[in-house]
């Protein structure tokens, strides 16, 4: 098994490189220090499985994971963060991944997560995997806890949601009856929360989450 490592802590990296090293059949082929750097890595090397982090500088995890799947199809996606909300987990696999385990996790939980990815099976930390099917069993009842980025305010997500149908500063302020103003603070906001740096990356999240989708009232 051929393994590409991403994540922007150095040592942590390395740690984990070692650590997936000495495992039997498997090779890590490359690191990477972002998300920007991982997706022309994973092109040309075409590994296996790709062991993702979320919170990244440059490109976020779930943004790369969606890129480097579009270089690399056949390439499993393990993401291994220390996120563990119900939105970073959807996301995540919403972009393509196919495993989401919390750091903290050992070396036999990591191993058994890289093998079942390589094979094309789905796993999920145990915290995480009783979450999801929590979810699945009420029918997505407990949509108030999974709405979609928490850490936004409702209003902020009211906005991004109006960003995501193509409507432009001016277009949302005069919805909002606010001033361009406050819009772009809250744009700003958005941004910085969901670790964007422009309005194509938000869009491209909020879609993911299902926002900005419906038609214009």
């Amino acid at each position: 098994m051929r393994v590409v490592v991403v994540d922007d802590h150095p040592v942590y990296r390395e740690g984990l490189s070692a650590v997936i090293g000495r495992m039997d059949a498997v090779e890590v082929v490359g690191e990477a220090d972002d998300g920007e750097a991982a997706v022309p890595l994973v092109q040309r090397l075409q590994p296996d499985v790709v062991v993702m982090d979320l919170h990244m500088p440059r490109l976020n995890g779930i943004d790369a994971t969606r890129q480097v799947l579009e270089v690399a199809p056949s390439t499993g996606v393990l993401v291994l963060t220390m996120l563990e909300g119900d939105e970073s987990v959807f996301a995540a696999m919403r972009a393509g991944a196919r495993g989401y385990v919390l750091k903290g996790a050992d070396r036999g939980e990591i191993e058994r997560a890289l093998r079942a990815v390589a094979s094309g099976e789905v796993v999920f930390s145990a915290g995480v995997a009783a979450r999801v099917l929590a979810w699945f069993r009420t029918g997505g009842a407990a949509r108030e806890s999974l709405a979609p980025f928490p850490e936004l305010t409702e209003r902020e997500r009211e906005v991004l949601t109006l960003v995501a149908r193509g409507l432009t500063n001016t277009e949302i302020a005069s919805r909002l009856v606010v001033s361009g103003k406050t819009v772009r603070n809250h744009v700003s906001n958005v941004f910085a929360k969901l670790h964007v740096t422009d309005r194509a990356s938000a869009v491209a999240r909020a879609r993911d989450a299902g926002l900005g989708r419906t038609d214009l009232a």
